[in-house]
């Protein structure tokens, strides 16, 4: 069978409902009855509807995150100028800080929205992954800057005035920090976005840094001075634990990481699937929140060009039920030389 035909080049047919097994488990019984109410659409404009409705879910985390933080930083702002409170103001910059991290993730998932081109073949997607080093650079900054005033303080205390206002204003800025970064995980982690997940964790750091303000405030009023910048030095601790494993998952997306498991399900489901004697290499890669996938596959060697066409699109639509977030796939089948046959005599066309 001639090249054009062996091999099955970027046949799309989204189903618009990714399995997301390992992340959306909550989600599984929805995911089924929509499975069984909503046909099966084989059109390339379904694929791109599916990103479109990845990307708004992005977006819509980002204004929600951008809103709560806001209301957080305001509150925050009120207390430390009513008590003087040196660590509060620092944890409310900060907090104001995290909210504009909403910027360049915006930005990086309007250009997601743009279709490819000659030029960017496999579109925009990776402008995520350059977001998701600006915010792993943003939590560094973070915890060089809660390092410093730790060691300010502890070297300089300041009197601070109204300790219950101050630890309320903490609890809050804990809270709201807590609520933005489990929402952007979670989004995040459905939509296949590396930097909306290090953007959450980053809220979370930020949640942390409050968490010191209201111990700080604590050991103030038992009277030992020494208590916040103490605990502050040990936040700036965890806050690097988050920054290695932020810096982690982003670097393995730069570098084409996936989970293994989603290789291994990859290989089950091209097994299993109906006239695939074997696989050889199976490839996959996340280009911004969208899974690709490089496959080889063997068919019989007594298989038309159509018959092994046949089977690389069943292999690609297993592939989808499969697997999230895979937006394209190119499925390269090789017939399988029969016993005692010329392997040259399968490259003539079939008569």
């Amino acid at each position: 069978m001639d090249e054009p035909t062996r091999r099955h080049h970027d046949h799309h047919h989204d189903h618009g409902h990714p399995h997301d097994h390992e992340h959306d488990r909550h989600a599984g019984t929805l995911a089924r009855v929509l499975h069984v109410v909503r046909p099966h659409s084989h059109e390339a404009a379904d694929r791109v509807d599916t990103a479109l409705e990845a990307s708004a879910a992005g977006m819509r985390a980002l204004w929600i995150s951008l809103a709560v933080l806001g209301v957080t930083a305001a509150i925050q702002a009120a207390v430390a100028v009513a008590s003087g409170s040196v660590a509060l103001l620092g944890d409310t910059l900060h907090n104001a800080a995290d909210a504009l991290t909403a910027l360049p993730l915006g930005v990086a998932f309007v250009l997601g929205r743009r279709p490819p081109t000659r030029r960017y073949p496999y579109g925009y997607g990776r402008a995520e992954d350059l977001a998701g080093i600006l915010i792993v650079a943003l939590i560094l900054a973070s915890s060089a800057l809660a390092a410093y005033t730790a060691v300010h303080r502890l070297l300089h205390p300041e009197h601070v005035s109204n300790l219950i206002a101050v630890a309320v204003a903490a609890l809050v800025g804990f809270a709201g920090n807590e609520l933005v970064a489990r929402y952007r995980i979670r989004v995040g982690r459905k939509i296949g976005s590396a930097a909306l997940v290090a953007d959450g964790l980053h809220a979370r750091t930020d949640g942390f840094t409050s968490l010191a303000v209201l111990l700080g405030a604590g050991g103030v009023a038992l009277g030992w001075n020494w208590a916040d910048p103490v605990v502050g030095l040990a936040i700036t601790a965890a806050i690097l634990t988050v920054l290695c494993q932020a810096a982690r998952e982003i670097g393995r997306r730069l570098m084409d990481a996936v989970d293994p498991a989603l290789t291994d399900q990859a290989e089950r489901t091209l097994r299993a699937t109906p006239g695939v004697l074997g696989i050889g290499l199976v490839k996959l890669r996340w280009v911004g929140h969208q899974l690709w996938a490089e496959c080889e596959i063997e068919v019989s060697g007594d298989a038309t060009a159509v018959e092994a066409h046949q089977v690389t699109v069943e292999a690609e639509h297993q592939l989808r039920h499969a697997l999230p977030r895979l937006s394209a796939a190119l499925v390269h089948a090789d017939p399988r030389p029969r016993e005692g046959a010329d392997p040259h005599q399968l490259l003539a066309p079939h008569r």
